[in-house]
């Protein structure tokens, strides 16, 4: 069974890829279950058709004894889809639930069957909580979701630090740099360069189209809404090269004025 992990800056496209990557290798004939660990519940959505409304956290207040078809909910071609969901707004901390709902899966053994679980996890590791996939060993093929933009690489370097400070502990490596694209100059270039840079590789450069938002409207991945268009054909690549990779590394993350430097080397004006 292969264990993934998506970690990226909020508002990059994890999730619509995650969804995508998930859907496209179901089409392929894989067994695949995708846990979105952010308390807005909304990782697993394009592949449900709608937001998921029972989470695992949900679950832990209402019910003593949870079984597995209380917190897993089938999607697109028969995917699993769950999502640990968060703390009521304003209550409590969400880092500390997503432990309580890894913990659960766990419990539960809810992904037994699958050759791949991908975990779409919030944001930047900087909260122990959100950390639980790399540290606990639940993931150990991590992938980080990037476009060019400054705020985006000074996340996932900060996310590099992360990865490093676990990987010694074990099996948990980098697998590389998913790029996002957002149409700023020279943007493939400097990716592959931060990626060579802090000891890994661009795994794929996913370019903007109109065609992902339209697929997201109608609630639904661009793999189910249109499988012939090219950005179809895109995810489908990126899904093949995870499954088959086995080209992982410990980062060596850069300090935030290298950061700078490269950014500014390749013109990027943010």
């Amino acid at each position: 069974m292969k264990k993934i992990a998506f970690y990226g800056k909020g508002g990059i496209g994890k999730s619509t890829t995650a969804a995508n990557v998930s859907a496209a290798l179901s089409t392929a004939g894989h067994k695949v279950c995708q846990i979105g660990c952010d308390p807005k519940n909304d990782s697993t959505r394009l592949l449900l058709g709608h937001i998921c409304k029972n989470t695992v956290l949900d679950m832990v207040r209402i019910k003593d004894e949870i079984n597995l078809e209380d917190i897993v909910h089938y999607g697109f071609n028969g995917i699993k889809c769950v999502e640990a969901g968060g703390p009521e707004p304003g209550v409590g901390c969400a880092g500390r639930g997503i432990i309580v709902a890894l913990e659960k899966l766990q419990e539960l053994d809810a992904a037994a069957d699958e050759d791949i679980i991908l975990y779409d996890v919030l944001g930047d590791v900087v909260c122990g909580g959100f950390a639980v996939p790399i540290r606990e060993g639940y993931a150990t093929d991590i992938y980080i979701v990037s476009s060019g933009e400054l705020m985006s690489l000074y996340a996932a370097n900060n996310i590099a630090k992360g990865i490093r400070r676990f990987a010694g502990r074990g099996e948990v490596k980098l697998a590389g740099i998913i790029g996002n694209g957002r149409n700023v100059p020279n943007e493939e270039n400097l990716l592959r360069t931060f990626a060579e840079k802090i000891n890994t590789r661009i795994v794929a450069f996913i370019p903007r189209d109109k065609i992902v938002n339209l697929a997201e409207i109608n609630r639904k991945t661009v793999i189910e809404w249109d499988p012939t268009s090219k950005q179809a054909q895109v995810y489908a690549a990126l899904a093949t090269e995870i499954f088959q990779n086995t080209q992982l590394s410990i980062p060596k993350p850069l300090s935030f004025e290298e950061l700078e430097d490269l950014i500014g080397f390749f013109g990027i004006d943010n």
